[in-house]
Formats: structure tokens, sequence, C-alpha cells
């Protein structure tokens, strides 16, 4: 059987186009904007839209989705990117990346009451979110691996990678430049990669020596 993913602030799905070809397949979508739906609806209509993000923790949980063994999604960066007004996790769009970490709880809840090995997952964003005022970064950081308080920076700042080992989850960090991946323009993001499952280790993909 083919690896399967949810994908949320789906767009255009970049994700599907990189890894249709690996034999990975998309559970379902979550997006909103009219433009992006119609792409997706025009290049995958069999797979479903589920719309606003925040609604599909619950529907996870009530198991009308469901629960796959990977998770991506790059939420909103208005709020965290320098261009912007900065308003963090304040601003709506910045709030969805804590919507993220509660949809990744509802997957990994029903995941090991079934039985199955916890969701690994996938965040990307502006690398403006690790100088975030309130710092987001060290919010999002807690959320993961499951520490009460956020998570502060070594050194005053967020470095542009790293890795942290929690109670909950591991959660690696690390800013890629699209240039350097085959994209005419300089592109800078932060992804990160987090999971509770046993024997893998989220530090080993983005840090892997070979690629």
């Amino acid at each position: 059987m083919p690896i399967t993913y949810g994908s949320v602030c789906s767009g255009i799905e970049s994700a599907t186009v990189a890894w249709h070809p690996l034999g990975m397949r998309p559970a379902w979508f979550a997006e909103i904007e009219p433009f992006p739906c119609a792409v997706l609806a025009h290049h995958y209509p069999t797979v479903p839209n589920h719309g606003d993000m925040k609604k599909l923790a619950k529907m996870i949980l009530s198991r009308r989705i469901p629960a796959p063994p990977l998770l991506v999604g790059g939420t909103p960066c208005q709020d965290f990117s320098v261009a912007g007004m900065r308003a963090g996790l304040a601003g709506n769009r910045g709030a969805l990346t804590i919507s993220y970490v509660e949809l990744l709880d509802a997957i990994d809840h029903v995941r090991s009451a079934d039985g199955e090995p916890e969701c690994v997952a996938t965040w990307e964003n502006v690398p403006g979110v690790l100088s975030d005022k309130n710092n987001a970064f060290g919010c999002l950081l807690s959320a993961l691996v499951g520490e009460p308080d956020a998570l502060l920076p070594t050194g005053g700042k967020w470095t542009d990678a790293g890795c942290v080992y929690g109670p909950r989850r591991t959660a690696a960090w690390r800013v890629l430049d699209a240039q350097y991946f085959g994209l005419a323009q300089r592109r800078r993001r932060v992804f990160v990669v987090a999971s509770a499952r046993t024997g893998f280790d989220p530090a080993a993909v983005l840090f892997e020596q070979q690629g």
C-alpha cells in the first residue's frame, strides 16, 4: 500500500508534486482560498478538500477522516514575515501554528489507540518566525515536544538549525534555501520535522549526510 499523508494549508500542493513520484498519496487536503481550491479540484478530483484546518482535529477524533502516518503543511507566514506586521501567534494566521500541533496531537491519539506508529509531521515557514518578538518558535517547539512552557533559545536567539528531545516528541529544524534545490531564486525557509515514533529521529531527516 502507498504511504498516505494529510496536507494542510495545501495551496496548489507542492508536496504532492514532490511526493507523487515516490509512490506517496494524499489522504486529504485542507485549503480555503478559492484559486488553490480550484487547482486542487482540477488536478486531484478524488482527494477530499476539507477546507478550514481548524476543524480537522475534531474530524480526526470522531474518525470522520483518516489519521494518516504523515502530516505536512506550511501555515501562513504573514504574521511572522519581516515584511509584515509581525503579529506572531496573536495574529489569526499565526495562530494556525498551534492548530497544526492540535491536529498532530489528534492524529497521534487515534493512531496510538489503533496500535499504529505515531505520525511524522513536517512544517514549513519563513525564517522570520525564528526572530518573532514573542518567541513564537519556542512556543511551537514546546507544543510539539510536550514541554509545559515555551522553550528559550541558547544564546538569546534561535539558530538556523537544531534539535529538541521532549517527553512527547522529538523535533528538529533547519533553514534551507530553494536556490540549492533547483529553484531559480533565493528562497530561505525553516523546515521542522517532528515525531513521537519509536526508532525515528527527525534529525536524521534534516541533517542526513548523503543528500
